[in-house]
């Protein structure tokens, strides 16, 4: 199958083509900057605007303007990749909601894997744009909405948007949808991309999107039958990679070793970035951090450690993109380094890092449909995602990236990219949705990676058992409703059932409470206090009825 490469057009050839009589399709290629009036508000351009508007068209993309706003008038469907910091997820967006608005008055929405991305850029772009968050530009995201009839651009978590497709399977409150960070294969992101698939054949009028930061984008294309590829490089710098000799015991203390290392030996200021594999991890690197430097002595720089995690509250995510402390008057270096999952890879851009260290592990999801139970594991990452990290060094000048691994793991041990999520995922709660959504026929259902057979087979069991599905395969009147929970299958059955046994409250309370991180903390260095500490909430049933005797302790 042949892939069509989108090449940016020689104005000359355009010239000449004008005076062949040939016509060309051009529309206007620059945001509004030269009226003084912003047309979404009505009101005079800030200050601020003024200013973010001089950075922009500094980002990589901005060059690429015309010519994607050419593609978005020829073609339904278009696979754009652009490197991480190149500008795609705030500008792009922008570019549709005056597509959108040249044309009718429907909306715009920008999915994002992750809710922090989804947040942040929001804010970002409604400063930008010159409006209030919440009115012409929103988010939306589990547990909060932050958008409002007047929205035009709404950044989403792909799951928010799948929801939405279950009362409006048309999608039809928008012109343009832009699906981010594809290369992620989230669940969410690959059932949206089949989903969509079909919506576009139906809908002629509706723009599709696909952003991913990697460059197996040929994949996407050929999924979408052979759409327009559109490359924008990023601006990166040279980063020089250092791996280590021997493979490490314990990647956490050599982590911890390798930050402190950086901000002694160091000559030329810069942040660090180091990526670790979830909350506890990085709560006890950022405390161990700030200990060994409190006891280096007061001639040593100051070093501002900032964690990164997705359920972070949205005012300390933002600590990321403050100023490093200033150096000392002995000359010592003041940096900051974050403390990040890999939120951090593709999904956020913080600016001034100039050293990465990547212990090579992440959290994924893995699923055995034969004993029925998905876990959460520390596994080791992708080429594809080792290469991310590295590149977040090469941002803003020359970087390096220390990778706590050896050469020879990278090279023969790693695999090429990552595993999509739904060939490691229980697909109850998938196959629940796409029923919803009027998609009966699973086994012919247009997945880009199609899961195993027993994994939809075992969903398909553990529904009929719950009687959401009958024995032919259909949604029951049951199922329909279990389906509007954002819940797994058997939490939302447990909570209609509730109801019949005079417990809602409590089965509310617990289901709330499995819905959220876990409440029990057990640091390495207080595992007995910790320990001591449930054990006064343990109840004789179980995991669930202790979950309820914290919740009535802490409403006291």
């Amino acid at each position: 199958m042949s892939k069509r490469r989108i090449d940016i057009m020689d104005p000359f050839i355009k010239k000449k083509r004008e005076e062949r009589g040939v016509p060309v399709t051009v529309t206007n290629t620059q945001p509004v900057m030269n009226s003084s009036i912003n047309p979404l508000t009505g009101l005079p351009f800030t200050q601020k605007y003024n200013e973010l508007y001089r950075k922009r068209i500094t980002l990589p993309v901005f060059e690429y303007r015309s010519d994607f706003m050419r593609l978005l008038h020829e073609h339904q469907c278009i696979v754009l990749v652009g490197e991480t910091g190149s500008g795609k997820t705030t500008q792009i967006p922008q570019w549709c909601v005056e597509y959108a608005r040249s044309i009718g008055k429907k909306g715009v929405c920008c999915t994002q894997p992750r809710r922090v991305a989804a947040m942040s850029v929001a804010q970002r772009v409604s400063e930008e744009m010159d409006v209030a968050l919440g009115q012409e530009v929103g988010y939306s995201i589990r547990f909060e909405d932050c958008s409002s009839a007047k929205t035009i651009l709404k950044y989403m978590t792909d799951g928010m948007l799948l929801r939405e497709g279950m009362s409006d399977p048309m999608l039809d409150a928008y012109q343009c949808i832009l699906l981010d960070e594809a290369h992620e294969r989230t669940l969410a992101t690959d059932i949206l991309m089949g989903v969509l698939k079909e919506v576009i054949k139906q809908r002629t009028d509706l723009k599709l999107v696909i952003m991913s930061a990697t460059l197996d984008a040929g994949k996407f294309q050929q999924y979408f039958d052979n759409a327009p590829l559109m490359n924008v490089p990023g601006r990166t710098h040279p980063v020089e990679i250092f791996y280590t000799p021997e493979p490490e015991r314990d990647y956490l203390e050599a982590a911890i070793r390798t930050v402190i290392q950086i901000h002694m030996c160091e000559e030329i200021s810069g942040d660090i970035l180091l990526f670790l594999t979830g909350q506890e991890e990085i709560e006890v690197a950022c405390k161990r951090i700030k200990r060994e430097i409190d006891n280096l002595g007061p001639e040593v720089g100051e070093l501002k450690c900032i964690p990164l995690y997705s359920t972070l509250p949205p005012n300390l995510q933002q600590r990321i993109f403050e100023d490093p402390p200033p150096n000392k008057p002995n000359g010592a270096i003041g940096r900051k380094v974050v403390v990040s999952t890999n939120i951090a890879e593709t999904s956020l851009t913080i600016d001034g890092v100039v050293f990465v260290i990547d212990p090579g592990f992440a959290k994924q999801k893995v699923y055995n449909p034969r004993i029925r139970v998905e876990s959460l594991l520390v596994s080791p990452i992708s080429k594809a995602s080792a290469q991310q990290r590295a590149g977040r060094a090469g941002r803003t000048r020359p970087g390096k990236c220390f990778r706590l691994y050896t050469e020879k793991a990278y090279k023969n041990e790693m695999q090429d990219n990552t595993y999509p999520e739904i060939l490691r995922s229980n697909l109850g709660s998938v196959v629940l949705q796409l029923k919803k959504l009027g998609i009966d026929d699973l086994v012919h259902f247009d997945f880009m990676d199609p899961p195993a057979p027993e994994t939809l087979m075992r969903a398909l069991e553990l529904l009929n058992y719950l009687a959401a599905l009958d024995d032919d395969g259909n949604l029951t009147d049951l199922g329909a409703v279990m389906a509007e929970f954002p819940l797994d299958p058997q939490l939302a059955k447990m909570l209609i059932a509730s109801c019949n046994h005079n417990c809602s409250n409590e089965i509310l309370s617990i289901t709330a409470m499995l819905s959220v991180p876990q409440c029990f903390v057990r640091p390495n260095e207080a595992k007995k206090a910790a320990d001591d500490a449930k054990m006064r909430f343990a109840h004789i049933d179980g995991d669930h009825l202790t979950l309820l005797n914290v919740y009535h302790a802490f409403k006291q």
